[in-house]
């Protein structure tokens, strides 16, 4: 059974290139904003990964992996931010929370499928304990 990632972005054309990139090898869950995801989570939805832009409209990036982050029930969950944020390095160091990883806008898709494979086999070692 494939492993459930939730993408969260509000640029179409990333969402459709993400899904075919990563499709083969996940199940994905593609949401527009903030807002959508988590109440996706809230409906009972568990993705082994989360991979999230920072600035979207609504409830961007930042805020709702920081909800994510300080839930009881997500907060393990790992996280990767992909930005084209010309200061995302900057606003990664800054954030009150931990992610797993950040990638940037423009992205090599193997680097993303590194960060994938890196961040679950953490979560899959520690989850196993």
């Amino acid at each position: 059974m494939k492993k459930k990632l939730l993408i969260v972005d509000d640029d179409l054309s990333i969402l459709k290139l993400l899904n075919f990139i990563l499709s083969k090898d996940y199940d994905i869950v593609v949401k527009n904003n903030g807002i959508e995801a988590f109440g996706w989570l809230e409906d009972g939805n568990m993705p082994k990964l989360i991979i999230s832009d920072l600035q979207m409209p609504y409830f961007d990036g930042q805020s709702f992996v920081k909800n994510v982050k300080i839930s009881g029930f997500y907060r393990d969950i790992p996280v990767i931010l992909l930005s084209a944020a010309h200061d995302l390095e900057e606003q990664v160091d800054n954030m009150p929370f931990k992610v797993d990883a950040y990638i940037h806008k423009p992205f090599n898709p193997t680097t993303l499928k590194t960060a994938i494979n890196q961040a679950l086999q953490i979560y899959d070692a520690t989850d196993s304990n």
